[in-house]
């Protein structure tokens, strides 16, 4: 029939009910799972047990303090079931329940924005150094490798490579006219990043003595093993470079893999 006033809120509901075959036994399996024994009322030969006392439930499962006999006369009303409790079974959520984005393991976490990370983003996870002291030596127009290397192998194709390099050079101009120097940053065969020292215009031979640093944040993307290196060549004729010239000319590049 009709009614005066706003419409309810809820719907309403009933309490589900579950009949048990008893037998000699303390343990029974309930219908629907439950957080604990306070969201079932108990009733064994029409007499309401207590919680926590009478029984335990967690679960499906239902343990009682004592046996029951096959003449009994036992039921519960599901409480929580008709109050809808938002506390989850134990063991029914799991990662297949998570449909957040990301790698979904022991070494990443779920974040507020719906996706799993890495723990501590921005974090230094390894360092990987390479040195050399070979000389090297060229005057040729194209990029031939310095024997400066080192390789590292990221944890997750989502985190950073943070490359340092430091190297020790030697030019040697016998041409009078301006000449420069270039310096190149390798991942494998991809070009990262070209420095260059420009040197003055000289007269007769002049010797040059520079250092090459690079700085650069890498996004390798992958999880495989990975190589950078240097390389070196002139502008043109008349100049010549060596690289490590001495053995006391060190030179050394230096990964660091930075968490996504």
């Amino acid at each position: 029939m009709p009614f005066i006033g706003n419409q309810p809120a809820l719907s309403y509901t009933s309490f589900a009910k579950q009949d048990f075959t008893t037998s000699a036994t303390t343990s029974y399996t309930l219908d629907h799972p439950i957080t604990n024994e306070n969201e079932i009322a108990l009733f064994i030969n029409f007499v309401r047990q207590e919680p926590g006392t009478a029984y335990s439930a967690s679960n499906t499962t239902l343990t009682l303090t004592s046996a029951t006999s096959a003449s009994d006369d036992m039921y519960c009303v599901f409480l929580g079931k008709a109050v809808q409790t938002v506390n989850p079974p134990n063991g029914s959520v799991g990662l297949s329940q998570l449909s957040a984005t990301g790698t979904k393991d022991s070494t990443t976490f779920l974040r507020g924005d719906n996706s799993f990370a890495v723990p501590g983003g921005g974090k230094i996870l390894q360092i990987v150094m390479g040195t050399t002291s070979t000389a090297v030596g060229t005057d040729s127009t194209s990029y031939i490798d310095t024997g400066l290397t080192a390789s590292i192998t990221p944890a997750s194709s989502s985190n950073k490579v943070l490359v340092l390099v430091s190297q020790i050079a030697t030019i040697i101009q016998s041409s009078s006219s301006t000449k420069d120097t270039f310096f190149n940053l390798v991942r494998g065969s991809t070009q990262l990043f070209q420095n260059f020292s420009q040197t003055i215009s000289p007269t007769g031979t002049t010797r040059f003595h520079i250092t090459n640093s690079m700085n650069y944040l890498d996004t390798p993307s992958t999880s495989s093993a990975t190589t950078y290196k240097t390389q070196v060549k002139v502008s043109g004729t008349g100049q010549d470079i060596y690289v490590q010239k001495d053995s006391t000319s060190q030179s050394q590049i230096i990964l660091m893999e930075v968490a996504g």
